[in-house]
């Protein structure tokens, strides 16, 4: 039961993390819509922690869903 709660909690604040990411790093920035930056663009600052963030948080909500097949 705790797991299904801390899945849903993870779960909503991921899509918060991705949706704060900046619009241009996605497809639109790799087939040039985004203009400026090209393929690769180096993130700094508030940018960098939500990338990260997210790459973490993506971890956990991976494992807290292979924890829940197990048990």
């Amino acid at each position: 039961m705790i797991i299904s709660i801390l899945q849903i909690a993870v779960a909503v604040v991921l899509v918060i993390l991705i949706l704060l990411q900046e619009r241009s790093g996605g497809i639109s920035g790799i087939l040039g819509g985004g203009g400026e930056g090209g393929f690769y663009q180096a993130r700094r600052g508030l940018e960098k922690v939500i990338f990260r963030a997210t790459i973490t948080l993506t971890i956990v909500f991976a494992g807290l869903a292979i924890i829940q097949l197990i048990y």
